[in-house]
């Protein structure tokens, strides 16, 4: 689950997009992309969430790969998954 804060100015529809990478920017999965509705009752921010599973996910090497959140085509965050062998 991802928790998103926009404010006052930034109501209305966006849309957003979810990418993983590995330490060479290669592409572990297909990206997620979709569109969110912000919408404010009264309040000057408001907060929507983006709720997701992701199913037989399979990495081919050990390693580091961070899942990377875009809103509007614009970077916004990213947190790593360090992948070991059992």
């Amino acid at each position: 689950m991802i928790r998103l804060r926009f404010d006052l100015w930034e109501f209305g529809s966006h849309t957003f997009r979810i990418e993983t990478r590995d330490l060479e920017g290669e592409m572990s999965m297909e990206a997620i992309n979709g569109n969110i509705e912000v919408r404010g009752v009264g309040n000057a921010s408001a907060v929507s969430h983006l709720v997701f599973s992701i199913g037989n996910l399979h990495f081919k090497d050990q390693g580091l790969v961070s899942f990377v959140l875009f809103i509007d085509d614009k970077e916004i965050d990213s947190i790593p998954l360090y992948i070991r062998k059992s």
